[in-house]
Formats: structure tokens, C-alpha cells, sequence
């Protein structure tokens, strides 16, 4: 067969010439230009845009197709992404020797020629546009066809030989042209892919849309109070003198991930863009690599642009633009008197470097900055510049909690006096842009080494009793913000990020100060390129091993020195050799005792609920289950749950969302965590071989937690005993199938989809600025 192979091969792309001239004879040559001119309503009983169409794009193909995961590149979040279509070049690679031009949404081309041009194909007709050339010629069109026509099973998992729901899955991206063959060799895989089909009068709806050419209208103009709003901060940006422009340029490179908001429009977001326009002319937007790159003009206005994009829950990143922001901001960087003499350039070297860009800067300021909404700034590793997690994810723990130095304790004091001194060795892999090899990160443990080196002398030489390290020297929020102490799940390939302590016993802890957080945000975030070669993706993931390491250490020097390496070991069972001698001796970090006083012999258990009661004032009231209406019996249920250890909490999928439904129909949502446990994360290759599921527990959370749920359970309030008794008793794969065929709603259930819109709404009920579409493509089926 294999010699026949090269024919079939020319036989079938003989056909889809065939095919592709067919459509050319039948409906003209393609004008890919006709988006750029957004369609005009040329039927009046075409379905609006707005309030017809984008809601059943939002609920039934966005939990899919958006940002840089979506399949084939598809991004069906905005009308943008749509018309931009499809790619077959795969944005998450590991094999990269080169990096890649990007192709990111609203930013790398400005029209959909262009974007034909990058490589991107069109999902909608772009020949002549009439009824029968926009189902024929349309890619969307044809798939959500085929689903009607092969809507697949209505219960039990879904054939592994025609559906693959693997990460690695290879891509298979069809052009109008291939349309006939696909459907003959695939007939189940229509869209929505693996899931159920949407309703007729959904059907009915996109069909009639997409026949009458897709026609489109901007959104409403903004209310006049919103505009206001804009005005005051593009000038509060835009200052002109050097301290307004320098301190600009860092809120711009911190917050250009963000989804910001205004509690006039709450659900109207808008993002902090660079653009060659001042205020009050249209957005000429920049567009680079990276926020800190060359922006090529004298002098660059910060501009707030109006998001279209539907939110989704694995890049919703919400900020508040209000009155009191602003004023923090003045206070802590115009309000100071320090001289600004010079702005710094954009070379490589510098900008990648934010110690060297803003040294004019208060350091104090840059950390209070960060920490004033530390959640927003730490679920930018994993979530900002990439969607979901990929180097930085498989360098963390599965269950940790973060806490931070006070700004003004006498330690922060000291590191930053020797900032300056230590500034050489605190350099980052992205300097080196595309030219990095895998390799290289040995020349930034060295660098790294010596800044531990100093770092370590310089805090027991100053090391005194006001000095030493304990938990009343940590940030405790002012008394007021509850970022003071945060709490990191891992959920394999993207993370979430809660504000307080959560669980009784994390698997490790960091403590951080303004160098490593700073580090950290530069690393993952705003060096980061998700484009970037294997080089760059190696490099980051190993630099963070040090990052975390170093973060892990700083709070080892709270418990008693001769505690600290049995801890350390405990952490790191199996792990090679490290690189860097403080890593694996606790006592070259740091020599010298704790400041606290133990009163019991269990000194980490001891430590822990004192970090609990330091952070108690400011606890977020959406982690109390009685704070948030849960009956005393509901939450007997949850706290056995949180119980659960061992095997039963390793059969259960990662992250998991639990439907409790209640007589006079309300909804309520408990997200079930699994937290997989690792001898050691500081291995690049071999994770499977490193897990521990005896080790593994389970936590019941209030609300939704994750933005890729791997399972949907759903029960009678009545029978919330009964699904945890079966979760308490899972030992086996059996044992899930059985737990999943009494409560849980598989891919194949027809009330899929009426569930995933109640989730929603209840989502957006509680936390209606947490709330976004939430991803199916990580969806179990089993």
C-alpha cells in the first residue's frame, strides 16, 4: 500500500483542484477584501449580529475556538477572528528551532488580506455572496451542517478511533475545497467537535445568518460617562514630563495583559495598548514582539481600546479603573520626589531588564504597584501573554501558596539598597530574544548564583533580632486587601490563582520579595514569547526552576534552621543534582536562626497557622462556605470531601465542577481540585515517573475554580451525601465510569449544553467580573 501512497496523494489533490475550480466557476474567485468592509444587512430578516448571533457563537463554538489553543487558530471570539479564519501551523510547538512570526488577533494584521497572505484561510464564503454560495462556499457553514445531519451518540463516551481529544492531537485544518472528502472519510466530525449539536432554532439561527453573508454591525457607541472615564486616564498615561512618562511605561508593561474595566460599564473591558496617536485621534496601534520592544516612534501614547472579544476564563484577566487606582498611583510614583534625567532606550539588553529601565523609579513604589493586586499580577504566568500555562506550568506545584515581604520591613529596605549592586546579575533569557539556545540558561545560573551569593551574605551579615525573618515581617495586606496571601492550583497545563490561604496544608510554600516578583513577571510574562524557539521555552522553563527554588527558600528561613533541610529534602525527594549550592543546602541560603518563637514540635504545622492568622483580617469572604449560604449539612459534605487522600483523590479528573441542584431550581457550583502530588518538580523530562497519587488530596471550593473543566457532575441536593460517600470509596477507573453514570453529563449528553449555560449564569451571578467562557477542549471522555 505504501508504494501506492505518492499517487493517492496526487489523486486526491488533483480532486480538490477539481473542487476549487468548481467553486470558482460556480461563484467567482474569492475577494477575501469583502470583511475588511464589513457587510452591510442585506436582508431585513437576517438575525442581528449582536443580539442573535454572537450569543450562540459565545455559548456553543467560543469554548473551543479562542486565543492561541484554538484549533486550527480559529478564534471565534470576535467578528475579527472569524473572518480571519483558519491555519494550520500550530502556535504551541516544542520543536521549534526557529521562532515564528506571530499571528496574534488585532494586533499582527490590520485586514483580512493581509491575514491571507500570513497564511490563514476563510472559514466564511468570500466568492460572490448569495444564499447558495454562502453554505457551499463556507467552511462554518458546511461543519455545523454536518452536525445536524450526524449528531452522534446520546450517551456513554464517544469512539476513541474517530475522536481524539489529546493536546498533541494532530490538527486537521479543511479548507471549503476539501469540504466533500472530509465529510466522507469524518461524517461525526461536524462542529461543535465531540460535543452535542446545538438546538434547531440555534442551527437555524447561524444558518440564516451565515447565508445572508454574515453581515455585521459595529457595537453601540460608549455611553458619554464611560468616555469621561477614558479621557481622565489616557491623560493620567500621557503626562509629558519624565517621571509621568517613566512611570507610563511601567504600568504599561505590567498591565497590557489586562482586561480592564470601569464600574459605569462593568462588563465593557478595554486594554492598555501603545499607539503613535495621542488621544482624541483614532488608535494607531504599535504592535512588537514583546511590550518593552523598539516601538520605533519619539514618543508613545498609552491608549485604552475597546476589547470586542468575548472573555474567556483562560485569558480574563479583570482590573478596575476607578478614582481611589489612580490615586495610589500618583502617591506612590508622581507624589515622591526623586529626578528622572533621562528615559531609558529599548535595546534588548536594557528593556528585557526592568532593574536597569526603571532604576529612576522607587523601588518602593514598583512593589507596592505589584502588590496591590498581586492575584492580578501572579495569574499573569499563567494565563497573560499565552492562555493557558506551557514552560511555566511544569515547574510548579499543584497546590501552593504565596505570600510576600512587607514593603516597608527592614529586609525590603535592605535588598533594595543592594539592588544596585546586585543589578548585573539579575538578567533575564528574553535579552537574548530569538537567538537563545538551549544551553544558555548555564550562563544565567551562574549569574543567578552570584546574585544568591550576595544575597545570602549580605542577609546574615545585617541579620539581627529586629531583622530576622517571621511571619509578623510579612506583607498582612495593610489590614485591607485581601492579596496579601494567595494560593496557586495547578491543573496540569494552566493553573488558577485565588486570593487567601486555601487548604490546611499546601505542598510547598513561597515567600516573595519586589526582586524575585519582579523577576518572575519579567520571565513569564512580559519577556515571554509564545512564538519564541525551543531555546527561548527551555531557557524559561529552567530559569523558573531557580525563581521558584529561590522563593521556596526565602520562606525555609522562617522555621528553625535545624528544620529547614528535612523540609527542603522532603520537598525535593529524587531530584539530580542542583546547579546552585543554596538551592540544595538550606543553611548556605541562609545561616542564620528564625525570628519566630515555636511553642509546639510540629514547627511547620505551627507555621502555617500563624501565616493563616496573619492574613485571617483580610480573608476573602467567597472561600467561607457559611458566609455564602451553604447550609450546615451542605458543608458536612464539602469539608469530607476535603478530606478525601490517597488513591480515591487521584481517580478523580483534575478539575471538576459539581451541579447542586435544589427544588425551586436554583443552581449552585462547587469546584472539585484534584491536587496531583510529585516527589520533585524540578526535573524537565518524566513528570509521570516523579507521581506520588497516594499523596494526591482533593478540594471542595466554593464557585467555579479553573478554566478548563475536565468533568461536569450534577446532583439533587438530596443526594449530595450519596456522591460523596461514591467519591470517598473511588479506587479504580471502573469505580469513575460507575461514579460518571450516575451523576455525571458526559460530551454525548443531550443536557450538555442547557447545563453549560446554567453554569454560566450562576457564574456570573456570584462573581460577575471573574466570569468568562469556560474551555471544553480539555472535556474527559470517559
Amino acid at each position: 500500500m505504501r508504494k501506492f501512497a505518492p499517487l493517492l496523494f496526487l489523486f486526491l489533490a488533483a480532486c480538490a483542484t477539481v473542487v476549487s475550480l468548481r467553486l470558482d466557476d460556480r461563484f467567482g474567485l474569492p475577494n477575501p477584501a469583502r470583511f475588511d468592509r464589513f457587510p452591510v444587512l442585506a436582508n431585513a430578516a437576517a438575525p442581528d449580529y449582536w443580539k442573535e448571533v454572537r450569543p450562540i457563537l459565545d455559548q456553543r463554538c467560543v469554548s473551543c475556538h479562542a486565543c492561541y489553543d484554538a484549533p486550527c487558530q480559529l478564534n471565534l471570539s470576535s467578528y475579527a477572528g472569524l473572518t480571519r479564519g483558519a491555519n494550520t501551523d500550530v502556535v504551541y510547538s516544542a520543536i521549534r528551532l526557529l521562532a515564528d512570526p506571530p499571528t496574534r488577533l488585532g494586533i499582527d494584521a490590520a485586514t483580512t488580506v493581509q491575514w491571507r497572505q500570513m497564511g490563514f484561510f476563510p472559514v466564511l464564503n468570500e466568492r460572490v455572496s448569495t444564499p447558495e454560495a454562502n453554505r457551499v462556499g463556507g467552511v462554518l457553514h458546511r461543519l455545523l451542517e454536518m452536525k445536524r445531519l450526524n449528531p452522534g451518540p446520546a450517551s456513554g463516551p464517544l469512539p476513541d478511533e474517530d475522536f481524539d481529544f489529546s493536546l498533541d492531537r494532530a490538527q486537521m485544518c479543511v479548507r471549503a475545497e476539501g469540504l466533500d472528502d472530509y465529510a466522507l472519510r469524518h461524517p461525526a466530525r461536524g462542529m461543535p467537535f465531540g460535543l452535542p449539536p446545538l438546538s434547531a432554532t440555534e442551527h437555524q439561527t447561524l444558518s440564516r445568518w451565515l447565508e445572508a453573508g454574515a453581515p455585521y454591525q459595529l457595537p453601540a457607541a460608549l455611553p458619554a460617562n464611560v468616555q469621561r472615564r477614558l479621557a481622565d486616564w489616557e491623560r493620567f498615561l500621557n503626562g509629558d514630563s519624565l517621571k509621568e512618562q517613566l512611570m507610563a511605561r511601567y504600568i504599561y508593561e505590567h498591565w497590557y495583559i489586562g482586561h480592564l474595566y470601569f464600574d459605569e460599564m462593568p462588563r465593557q473591558f478595554f486594554e492598555l495598548v501603545r499607539s503613535r496617536t495621542p488621544a482624541g485621534q483614532p488608535i494607531d496601534l504599535i504592535a512588537t514582539r514583546r511590550p518593552y520592544d523598539d516601538p520605533g516612534v519619539e514618543r508613545v501614547y498609552y491608549r485604552l481600546q475597546r476589547m470586542e472579544a468575548s472573555s474567556v476564563a483562560k485569558k480574563h484577566m479583570p482590573l478596575k479603573l476607578d478614582a481611589a487606582r489612580m490615586e495610589r498611583l500618583r502617591g506612590w510614583f508622581l507624589a515622591a520626589d526623586y529626578p528622572v534625567g533621562d528615559l531609558p532606550g529599548y535595546a534588548p539588553e536594557v528593556a528585557a531588564n526592568p532593574f536597569v529601565t526603571f532604576r529612576a523609579l522607587p523601588v518602593d513604589a514598583r512593589y507596592r504597584f505589584m502588590l496591590d493586586d498581586a492575584q492580578f499580577t501572579l495569574m499573569g504566568f499563567m494565563k497573560g501573554p499565552v492562555c493557558r500555562g506551557q514552560v511555566a506550568l511544569n515547574v510548579i506545584n499543584d497546590h501552593f501558596w504565596v505570600v510576600f515581604v512587607a514593603p516597608d520591613s527592614k529586609e525590603t529596605r535592605l535588598m533594595n539598597a543592594m539592588l544596585d549592586a546586585a543589578m548585573p546579575n539579575l538578567r533575564l533569557p528574553a535579552e537574548r530574544e530569538g537567538s537563545i539556545g538551549p544551553l544558555t540558561w548555564r550562563q544565567y545560573a551562574r549569574l543567578e548564583n552570584k546574585y544568591l551569593e550576595a544575597k545570602s551574605s549580605v542577609l546574615a551579615k545585617f541579620a539581627s533580632r529586629d531583622y530576622l525573618p517571621a511571619p509578623d515581617k510579612l506583607w498582612n495586606g495593610d489590614g485591607q486587601n485581601p492579596n496579601a496571601a494567595l494560593t496557586v492550583f495547578r491543573h496540569f497545563d494552566s493553573a488558577s490563582v485565588l486570593r487567601g490561604l486555601v487548604g490546611e496544608r499546601p505542598q510547598t510554600t513561597l515567600l516573595l520579595g519586589y526582586p524575585l516578583f519582579e523577576r518572575m513577571h519579567y520571565l513569564l510574562v512580559a519577556g515571554f514569547d509564545v512564538y519564541g524557539n525551543l531555546g527561548h521555552q527551555v531557557a524559561t522553563r529552567l530559569y523558573m526552576d531557580f525563581l521558584r527554588m529561590e522563593g521556596e527558600q526565602n520562606f525555609l528561613t522562617l522555621l528553625p534552621l535545624k528544620d529547614r533541610q528535612a523540609v527542603l529534602d522532603h520537598w525535593y525527594r529524587g531530584r539530580s543534582e542542583p546547579h546552585i549550592r543554596q538551592f540544595a543546602d538550606a543553611a548556605a541560603f541562609f545561616p542564620k536562626e528564625s525570628g519566630m518563637h515555636y511553642r509546639s514540635q510540629d514547627h511547620l504545622s505551627e507555621l502555617y497557622a500563624e501565616l493563616q492568622a496573619r492574613v485571617e483580617p483580610v480573608r476573602e469572604r467567597s472561600l467561607d462556605w457559611s458566609a455564602n449560604g451553604w447550609s450546615g449539612r451542605e458543608v458536612a459534605q464539602f469539608q469530607r470531601l476535603n478530606q478525601v487522600r490517597g488513591i480515591p483523590a487521584s481517580v478523580l479528573p483534575e478539575n471538576s465542577l459539581l451541579s447542586i441542584r435544589y427544588p425551586d431550581g436554583r443552581l449552585r457550583l462547587v469546584s472539585l481540585v484534584r491536587n496531583s502530588a510529585h516527589s520533585n518538580v524540578a526535573e524537565l523530562f518524566g513528570e509521570s515517573a516523579r507521581r506520588l497519587p497516594q499523596e494526591d488530596t482533593l478540594l471542595a471550593l466554593n464557585g467555579v475554580v479553573g478554566a478548563y473543566p475536565n468533568a461536569f457532575y450534577t446532583v439533587d441536593v438530596a443526594e449530595l451525601a450519596n456522591f460523596t460517600d461514591a467519591v470517598v470509596r473511588l479506587g479504580s477507573e471502573d469505580d469513575l465510569i460507575a461514579l460518571t453514570d450516575r451523576f455525571g453529563v458526559r460530551r454525548t449528553d443531550r443536557r450538555f449544553w442547557p447545563l453549560s449555560d446554567a453554569i454560566h449564569a450562576e457564574w456570573r451571578r456570584i462573581a460577575p467580573q471573574d466570569a468568562a467562557i469556560l474551555d471544553y477542549s480539555r472535556f474527559e471522555n470517559r
